[in-house]
């Protein structure tokens, strides 16, 4: 009798064991006490509703008021002084973990969402351009109806935006956040200054594979990532839900430059390039700087001699909804026509020449490094995120300096800090560029590539210049 022939039976590895490294466990804990998470949610919008709504039912502040004896001056400072400014700043430290976290937006519509109608996403809010239209309408309403300065305005801008993602919560998805994905006006922001974080959730695509012959739980991700494909941060909520899913998704640290110089390469779009040169570069800039530039009331008041002149006398009027544009006669802040018409054309040019000027030098670079191809463009770009979100952070810390001066506060180091900043955002950008164009060219032609990049910081640290040294 033939003797058969064993073949064994070879059992498929066991994945590694999950790492013990620190952030591994961070992350793990954030999933863990995924309970404590969303009543530290709650905690924050019950503040965040009292902060934005108390305010705006009580009278304005007088001239004696300060931020320790008045709730509309402490709002103020809490929310344009603290809170947005190192939101950002926390975009760039930690990831977006203020999303997943602690934002009351995200943890409000990701509740409507379960409670609601659980329609699919539209096509329609899919479009890759609402990160940038929504950043430029918001941006420049909020100085039309001066949200900075206002409580009304503050709860008109930020409470409408709620209202908003209240809504498409309740509409849209099953328990997600369709509103965070598509439609909030800072996402778009948020993503690309997450970009810079030395932390991430990583995916080890292998380990994922190795580990589908097993049963695991479904990951409830509500900013709707693709996990197993997941390849940056500029998406993800840092909410660690996922955490040792499959044994093959952990928080790890990682190069402030992985993201912009590998993942860009292939993910970087015109949407993108259009929020970072146009937008933070362009319109930010233009909202920051009318209300010191002598160029807005040059324009203003060669506008109103013109108007004057040829007895056109409507745009002078004044009697407008505070809603739509600045009315505040009790402290003569009051908007015509006129004025809300400069400010926008003062923010639109400032955005052209800005924008404009900077996709000069990226196509000029673009070109001198090897030939031109946009998805270069789009990638070359991204070098410029650390100086555009240093840009931001000081426009609306301007608000800081400010409010703490008005409290007596001695505030003479902040234009050094301010320098400091934009020089070491400069010399990171630039150092990102340097990079980039390397994947592109060497040696000379990489050199010579660097040059336009040096001329597009110089333009942007200008723009600076004019607002905090020179005007």
């Amino acid at each position: 009798m033939k003797a058969r022939t064993v073949i064994p039976i070879l059992a498929m590895p066991a994945a590694p064991a999950p790492s013990t490294g620190r952030l591994a466990t961070v992350g793990r804990w954030l999933r863990d006490h995924a309970t404590l998470l969303r009543r530290l949610q709650w905690a924050v919008v019950l503040v965040y509703a009292a902060l934005l709504v108390i305010p705006a039912l009580l009278p304005l502040p007088d001239d004696s008021a300060r931020m320790l004896n008045n709730l509309t001056i402490f709002a103020q400072f809490v929310f344009w002084g603290i809170w947005w400014p190192f939101v950002l700043l926390s975009m760039v430290l930690f990831g977006r973990i203020w999303c997943g976290v602690l934002c009351p937006e995200g943890a409000l519509t990701e509740w409507a969402a379960q409670k609601g109608l659980g329609r699919p996403i539209p096509r329609w809010m899919r479009w890759g351009g609402w990160p940038f239209v929504a950043f430029v309408l918001t941006t420049v309403y909020g100085q039309m109806v001066s949200v900075y300065q206002y409580p009304q305005a503050a709860l008109l801008v930020l409470g409408g935006s709620t209202v908003a993602a209240v809504a498409v919560g309740w509409v849209y998805t099953k328990g997600k956040r369709a509103w965070c994905r598509h439609l909030c006006p800072v996402n778009g922001v948020f993503a690309l200054l997450a970009k810079l974080a030395p932390m991430a959730y990583r995916v080890d695509e292998a380990r994922w594979a190795a580990s589908a012959h097993r049963t695991h739980s479904a990951v409830n991700c509500a900013p709707l990532q693709p996990l197993r494909h997941m390849q940056g941060g500029s998406g993800c909520h840092m909410c660690g839900r996922c955490s040792d899913h499959r044994d093959a998704i952990q928080l790890q640290a990682r190069s402030p430059a992985d993201e912009v110089l590998r993942v860009a390469a292939k993910e970087a779009d015109g949407w993108q390039t259009a929020l970072i040169v146009f937008g933070l570069l362009g319109v930010a800039i233009g909202a920051f700087h009318w209300t010191v530039s002598p160029w807005f009331v040059a324009l203003k008041q060669g506008a109103a001699e013109w108007l004057i002149e040829h007895d056109i006398l409507w745009p002078l009027d004044t009697d407008i909804p505070w809603w739509l544009l600045t009315h505040y006669p009790q402290y003569n802040d009051v908007f015509s026509w006129l004025d809300g018409a400069s400010l926008l054309a003062y923010v639109a040019l400032t955005a052209l020449a800005m924008g404009g000027g900077l996709l000069l030098c990226l196509a000029a670079a673009v070109v001198l490094a090897g030939g031109w191809r946009r998805q270069r463009l789009h990638h070359l770009a991204q070098s410029l995120i650390p100086l555009a979100g240093c840009g931001v952070f000081l426009g609306l810390s301007a608000l800081t300096v400010t409010l703490l001066k008005a409290e007596g506060v001695d505030m003479h180091w902040a234009n050094t800090l301010r320098l400091t900043l934009l020089t070491a955002a400069s010399a990171w950008s630039a150092w990102l560029a340097w990079r980039i164009l390397g994947q592109w060219s060497h040696g000379a032609r990489r050199t010579l590539a660097s040059l336009p990049m040096l001329a597009a910081l110089g333009w942007v640290g200008m723009a600076w210049g004019w607002m905090f040294w020179w005007w």
